[in-house]
């Protein structure tokens, strides 16, 4: 059984580790237990490391994985059975608060072919501020032929939870105007930018514009078809029905201070979730897991 191959780095403030395993490398962060780059040899990346992100303590980083939980997006979007969770006057930030915390290495170990990595983030004495829940997290990477990442959570406490959440992955592509969705002819979904409406998706999903669309009860599987690449990567979801797709095109871009300005022309954002009417409810001594599969295929 091979060793693990795992490098500890620093970005800028941030603690890292690169873990190399077989044809696999991963680039993790303890903060929000975020990966921030996956590869396989001889290709190009498939998770996306934004290359002017920002890796700053407590600020939350635009590029890979990052974990947003208990509640996605805007706070006010969420539906009340989530907002009700939390206490507090203070402004809540988006996509809330776990990314931009640090969490515990639990554990890199061979498992047979394949290399698990765990990060734990223990509920603090009271719960989390200004959310005073018992709820335990688990985030589980394993890399074989493909990255499997799993979010856990678990209800420690005696009451029932509600969370709405999502890994918000970031994808590479060769140019976003160039490639399309697979997976989504048929769905519903609701249109963000245009007064949240709820519209019926045609055909393959292609990009012409700024996109922040909510898919209702996506399909398992989903995929990005990449012609200048001669790939497509298929993502394998568990645990949700809903996926968001977002990319923030040439506005939105040039607006953050932590992407380039063409950076939008080389990602896309297939977002695995629990939103809207797929939040998940925790019960007492419940867990749930959410979980996305990333693997890459050959045209």
């Amino acid at each position: 059984m091979s060793t693990p191959n795992v490098e500890a780095v620093k970005l800028d403030e941030l603690n890292c580790w690169r873990i190399r395993h077989g044809q696999a490398e991963l680039l993790v962060a303890q903060q929000g237990a975020h990966i921030l780059s996956y590869q396989l040899a001889g290709q190009p990346p498939l998770i996306w490391l934004n290359d002017e992100a920002v890796f700053k303590t407590g600020k939350s980083i635009r590029a890979g994985v990052p974990v947003c939980w208990p509640w996605f997006g805007n706070f006010a979007r969420n539906p009340q059975s989530v907002q009700a969770m939390r206490i507090g006057n203070e402004a809540p930030s988006a996509h809330g608060f776990v990314r931009a915390m640090d969490w515990e290495l639990g554990g890199i170990e061979a498992e047979g072919e394949s290399l698990k990595v765990e990060f734990l983030l223990p509920y603090p004495e009271g719960g989390f501020p200004g959310w005073p829940h018992q709820v335990d997290l688990t985030l589980t990477i394993r890399l074989d032929e493909q990255l499997h990442i799993q979010l856990t959570s678990h209800n420690r406490g005696t009451d029932t939870v509600n969370i709405s959440q999502a890994l918000h992955s970031y994808f590479a592509v060769s140019d976003v105007r160039e490639v399309h969705v697979e997976g989504v002819d048929g769905l519903d979904f609701i249109e963000t930018l245009d007064n949240w409406k709820t519209v019926t998706q045609t055909g393959d999903l292609r990009f012409t514009g700024e996109t922040d669309r909510i898919y209702l009860d996506a399909p398992p599987q989903l995929s990005i078809v990449d012609p200048a690449w001669e790939r497509r990567i298929v993502l394998t979801s568990s645990g949700s029905r809903t996926a968001v797709i977002w990319n923030p095109w040439i506005d939105r871009a040039a607006a953050f201070s932590d992407m380039a300005d063409d950076g939008w022309q080389r990602m896309l954002c297939i977002e695995t979730a629990n939103v809207m009417g797929d939040v998940v409810s925790l019960k007492p001594g419940a867990s749930h897991t959410l979980g996305v599969s990333v693997g890459s295929a050959p045209l």
